[in-house]
């Protein structure tokens, strides 16, 4: 069970880490030059500047969860709450493996 949790993770490690390959050059510094770039063109650089960095932060965050969900299967934890230590439904593992709550936890957890 945990090998194909861990298959799915590498790849959606491997996934994440070509996004961020190709999507890092968009959250480069916007050119302030007017005589470059319209108003308009700017903001709309600018924007698209702060779209990339958030995406940026979401994919870091997301790898994060990764390793450590990588971690949980090397120390044979994977699978279990981490609040109340009963196993987490393979449904919920097959819909987001680095869930670390069970459903009853994670609900709790965001009242």
């Amino acid at each position: 069970m945990a090998t194909d949790y861990r298959h799915a993770l590498l790849s959606l490690r491997a996934e994440l880490e070509a996004v961020a390959e190709t999507g890092d050059e968009s959250a480069g510094v916007v050119e302030l030059d007017q005589a470059r770039v319209g108003r308009l063109s700017r903001m709309d650089a600018m924007q698209a500047q702060a779209m990339a960095a958030s995406a940026k932060r979401r994919r870091a965050q997301k790898l994060r969860q990764i390793e450590a969900a990588l971690r949980r299967i090397d120390d044979e934890e994977f699978g279990f709450c981490q609040s109340c230590d009963e196993p987490i439904n393979p449904k919920r593992l097959d819909f987001d493996p680095t869930a670390r709550f069970c459903i009853d936890c994670a609900s709790q957890r965001e009242s």
